[in-house]
C-alpha cells in the first residue's frame, strides 16, 4: 500500500484489490451514479477487476490516478486524485465520497492535499476538473479550491462544465 499524501485527518493512498468491497459500495452510491456514471460494477469481484484495470493501470500508465481517502484509523471514506482523459489537454482532478462523509469537509481537505501533490510532486502547472451541468456541490467545491469555470465542453455525447486551476505563480 503506497501512501501518496497525508493531512491532519486523512491518508490518501493507492487503491488495491483489498478495497474491492469499498469501491463496489462507492461506485453504486446514488450521487456517483448520477454525477459520474454507472461503471457496471455490482460485486466485489467486479470491483477488484475494475481497480486493477482502471485505477492501478492509471498509476502504471500515467504515474498518477484516483486514490483511496481514508480516516487516520484506516476507514475508507472516498477517493480523490487525477484522471488523464484523451479529451482534455492535461490531468483533471476528481473526487467521490460515501454519502455519510460528504459534509465533513473531507472533500475539501483531500482535494487541497491533492492539488498540492499535483503541483509540487507531479509538476502540474494547470489542473482541470469536469462536472455534470447540474452538479452544483462539486462546482462550488472547485471554486472554493481556487478553480474557475472555463467553458462547457462535449465529451462522449455529454455536455460538461470545465473548470481550470492555474496558479498565478506556478510551481
Amino acid at each position: 500500500m503506497k501512501i501518496i499524501t497525508q493531512t491532519e485527518r486523512l491518508t490518501l493512498r493507492e487503491l488495491t484489490v483489498n478495497d474491492s468491497d469499498f469501491i463496489n459500495t462507492l461506485l453504486n452510491t446514488p450521487k456517483f451514479l448520477q454525477y459520474i456514471g454507472d461503471r457496471q460494477v455490482r460485486t466485489a469481484a467486479q470491483a477488484a477487476e475494475f481497480i486493477e484495470t482502471r485505477y492501478r493501470q492509471s498509476y502504471i500508465d500515467h504515474g498518477f490516478g484516483l486514490y483511496a481517502v481514508e480516516l487516520k484509523d484506516g476507514t475508507p471514506i472516498g477517493m480523490c486524485g487525477y484522471v488523464r482523459r484523451e479529451s482534455l489537454d492535461g490531468p483533471d482532478i476528481g473526487f467521490a465520497f460515501l454519502p455519510e462523509h460528504e459534509r465533513r469537509s473531507c472533500r475539501f481537505e483531500s482535494a487541497s492535499a491533492m492539488l498540492k501533490y499535483g503541483q509540487e510532486t507531479l509538476g502540474f502547472k494547470t489542473i482541470r476538473a469536469i462536472t455534470s451541468l447540474d452538479n452544483d456541490a462539486s462546482g462550488s467545491l472547485l471554486v472554493k479550491l481556487g478553480f474557475h469555470f472555463d467553458e462547457e465542453i462535449h465529451n462522449n455525447g455529454e455536455t460538461l462544465k470545465l473548470f481550470v486551476h492555474a496558479p498565478s505563480n506556478p510551481v
